[in-house]
């Protein structure tokens, strides 16, 4: 009888995976077109919506057990939707200040924000991108701040060269420079 029911299990596991492994083909048949009588329009063909894929994004946060234990790099990439008619440098700014999800808080994920609560003014000019960051900054001089986080979001952006990040107050240290620089308050 043991036996029986381990075949009978077998046979289960195997036509579950066989149909995890079938495909359908949803798309329409272009139907072959058929001549009409002069004189008369052809019937107009029902246009085809074929799905598309939303675009989507990649942001950056700190996992909280990597950056206890020293172990770099201290970011692990999630996706989001990109809004449409969005730019995706300022969508990824604006889902970054949003924060993790409820799961991925769940998974250690979190936002290093050195108190900012968000980005005000963006700009992308001659690839340096200047960030206003609004909130007020309370870094307390660590090394690892929200400049780093922000750093490693922009990466992925091959026309931004450098940034500029300015605090509440609109200061950076080396806002003329075409390096990246950061405000007084995010320095260690």
């Amino acid at each position: 009888m043991r036996r029986f029911h381990l075949m009978l299990a077998l046979v289960f596991v195997s036509f579950a995976m066989l149909a995890c492994s079938i495909s359908f083909n949803l798309t329409e048949t272009p139907t072959p077109a058929t001549q009409t009588p002069a004189g008369i329009a052809p019937p107009t063909a029902e246009p085809t919506l074929t799905p598309t894929l939303a675009q989507t994004i990649t942001v950056y946060f700190t996992d909280q057990a990597k950056f206890a234990v020293g172990t770099e790099p201290y970011e692990v990439a999630v996706s989001r939707p990109l809004p449409p008619g969005v730019d995706p440098v300022r969508a990824v700014l604006d889902a970054l200040f949003a924060g993790p999800t409820a799961e991925e808080s769940a998974q250690g994920l979190v936002l290093v924000s050195s108190g900012f609560t968000g980005v005000g003014e963006y700009s992308l000019e001659n690839g340096i991108a200047r960030i206003h960051l609004v909130g007020k900054c309370v870094n307390n001089g660590a090394a690892y701040s929200v400049a780093s986080v922000i750093s490693k979001n922009l990466e992925q952006f091959p026309q931004i060269t450098a940034f500029k990040i300015y605090d509440e107050n609109g200061d950076n240290l080396d806002p003329d420079s075409p390096m990246s620089s950061v405000p007084y308050c995010l320095e260690p």
